[in-house]
């Protein structure tokens, strides 16, 4: 492995750093987190800005709109833009996932179609897996979805959908042969969020965020050339976007953002004496941890660069990054005192409340994408070889 950059790696991390400087100043300022929802009209404005930049999805093939960009600078952009607090909600499912699927798997018509609307930002995705009886065990889902000539009739209910109030499309699996085992008979369908017999339910989490939703399906009619792969395949197809969804830098960089503010408050706040060289050792620690992920990604992007098949390396990173988050937001609101405890709005609030906000939303990256148990048989079974009885 190499483990220096190149000099145009060092060139593009400095233009992206200036990028990212100018184009926050007209969103209003760091996102508070990558996801978020909030200013959504500014979260737009960033999408076109990239845009005009053919950096949406520079890492795609020219022709579908992209730059042609190897895994590695792919990666510095990712980590720089984290690093920023840019607001990536509206290219999260877009590029992270469904568009990468669709140039594996999809027809010429399908990538024709989506793909260069994605890299324009014109194009909002959402993701239609877990529902209220499946989760981590994906392949329990019930939603279904019924061969009527040429449309599929889809009725069921999807849960946890980030951004399905924004979305202009969600990428889904529905079962379509109830009579396979239930890893068989699902298929991959792309559905138009404003088909008739969809409703969108929001779902407020524990913050007071409005980014969940959950969505109803009452006899949707989805276009048979809407369906990614082949009819009950849907499920290879969904695990290839997993392993898109898991394989990034940049919570390993939002980390490191967060690290660098708690890091700036302990010199000011505490500046010396016992106590203080107690939590900058448990700073140092965590600040440790993060460069162990951040060295993890690095290798990932390395092997996809030199053609290299990475599956378990991803969760290795998914488990990494999201449960390292928990450790620094607790650390962070403890750190901070009874102040550590308020959230964004309050005039006391430490670093703008983000660190107890985070604190809060924390828990969930542990779940979604499937939860750490899973990434750890998946490394277990896939990494290690390990039986999986």
């Amino acid at each position: 492995m190499e483990f220096r950059f190149t000099a145009e790696h060092d060139a593009l991390r400095s233009d992206v750093r200036a990028f990212a400087t100018e184009a926050l100043e007209d969103f209003g300022g760091r996102s508070s987190r990558p996801i978020s929802m909030d200013n959504w009209p500014g979260q737009l404005r960033f999408l076109k800005a990239l845009a005009h930049r053919k950096w949406v999805a520079p890492a795609w093939p020219v022709e579908y709109g992209g730059q042609g960009w190897g895994h590695v600078a792919q990666m510095v952009f990712s980590e720089e833009l984290s690093y920023a607090g840019a607001p990536d909600a509206a290219r999260t499912f877009s590029v992270g996932m469904i568009g990468p699927t669709l140039i594996v798997h999809g027809s010429p018509e399908q990538k024709a179609q989506h793909l260069s609307a994605i890299t324009g930002g014109d194009a909002i995705w959402c993701q239609g897996y877990s529902e209220p009886g499946a989760g981590s065990d994906l392949a329990a889902l019930q939603t279904r979805a019924v061969r009527d000539g040429d449309d599929y009739i889809v009725t069921g209910e999807k849960i946890w959908t980030t951004g399905a109030h924004h979305a202009d499309w969600m990428f889904m699996v529905a079962r379509t042969n109830p009579d396979l085992p239930k890893h068989r008979g699902i298929s991959f369908l792309l559905v138009d969020m404003k088909s008739p017999g969809i409703r969108v339910q929001p779902i407020v989490n524990i913050a007071g965020h409005h980014e969940f939703n959950q969505v109803y399906f009452d006899e949707v009619r989805v276009p048979v050339a809407n369906r990614v792969g082949e009819e009950n395949q849907g499920w290879y197809v969904a695990m290839t976007l997993l392993d898109f969804e898991r394989s990034n830098v940049a919570s390993i960089a939002a980390n490191h953002r967060s690290l660098d503010d708690l890091a700036a408050w302990l010199r000011a706040n505490r500046p010396g004496g016992t106590y203080s060289a107690v939590l900058r050792h448990r700073l140092a620690d965590l600040y440790l941890a993060n460069e162990v992920g951040r060295l993890l990604s690095y290798r990932t992007a390395w092997m996809q660069e030199a053609g290299k098949q990475v599956n378990a390396e991803a969760s290795v990173i998914k488990v990494f990054a999201t449960e390292l988050g928990q450790r620094i937001s607790n650390f962070g609101v403890n750190l901070q005192g009874a102040s550590g405890s308020l959230l964004p709005g309050s005039s006391a609030a430490v670093l703008g409340g983000r660190l107890a906000d985070d604190y809060m939303e924390d828990v969930s990256p542990t779940i979604y994408s499937g939860s750490s148990e899973v990434q750890r048989n998946i490394i277990a079974t896939r990494g290690l070889g390990l039986p999986r009885d």
